[in-house]
């Protein structure tokens, strides 16, 4: 494992997770070194390199989805694919009560949101049109109904995405959002004509705050801003995929 891949600390017992950074892999430029996508134009033998390393750090099966910006919520079971053949599971985020499968969303800009519950763990892939669609919702509730846990008992790691100062949307994220631009609240900040920073983070927090979840970690990294340690779509166009896992030990 690279040291320089981020650990989210979980209080839950019996869960680990981890997130990795562009460090600690094979791939040559523009994807150095450590890419996990196996759809941005990289070698898909540097990439399978890449992920044995990966799985290596985690010690079980991560289980990769294809991911399309939506709410679905796929369920794990102990034998789920490892969701790297030529058709991975669609979804944008997964859950399980089984150790040794990890959950995993993969980013370049957009936000990964990990969950930890006794018993249960889950993984969002939270872009804009993700996040207002619903998908931490539709998470938190799969979570829930899974292992039987009250929202107060569920803890939520946000990850490296693209930051406030750099996140210019227009007025369709807004409304997407269901605020307007003559009041579009504290999560956007007027930039330039027709145009807004908004706060990814700061919408994921009011997401969970609204459903009970009050502990909250996580958020402070800008994908864009650090090109040194970050993958970012926005910023570099091709470049590589980064990952996000949570798995149970026990």
């Amino acid at each position: 494992m690279s040291h320089a891949w981020l650990r989210p600390r979980f209080e839950t017992p019996g869960v680990a997770a981890l997130m990795t950074t562009r460090e600690g892999g094979v791939s040559g430029a523009p994807y150095a070194s450590l890419n996990l996508g196996i759809a941005v134009g990289d070698a898909p033998a540097d990439v399978e390199r890449n992920r044995a390393r990966f799985a290596q750090a985690i010690g079980g099966r991560p289980v990769f989805l294809k991911q399309v910006h939506g709410t679905t919520v796929l369920e794990l079971a102990p034998h789920s694919p490892p969701g790297d053949a030529a058709a991975p599971p669609e979804a944008d985020a997964s859950m399980t009560t089984h150790p040794g499968v990890a959950c995993v969303v993969q980013v370049a800009d957009c936000m990964p949101v990990l969950f930890a519950a006794p018993g249960g763990v889950a993984a969002a892939h939270a872009g804009w049109r993700g996040l207002a669609g619903g998908v931490l919702e539709r998470t938190v509730e799969a979570l829930r109904a899974a292992t039987g846990c009250a929202a107060g008992d569920i803890e939520a790691w946000f990850g490296p995405c693209i930051g406030p100062r750099r996140f210019e949307v227009g007025a369709d994220v807004l409304q997407g959002f269901g605020v307007w631009p003559e009041q579009p609240g504290p999560r956007f900040v007027p930039h330039t004509a027709g145009k807004w920073l908004a706060d990814l983070p700061g919408l994921g927090r009011d997401r969970l705050a609204a459903l009970g979840i009050t502990r909250l970690h996580g958020g402070e990294w800008c994908t864009v801003e650090d090109d040194s340690r970050f993958f970012s779509f926005r910023r570099d166009r091709v470049t590589g995929r980064m990952a996000a896992a949570i798995w149970l030990t026990a």
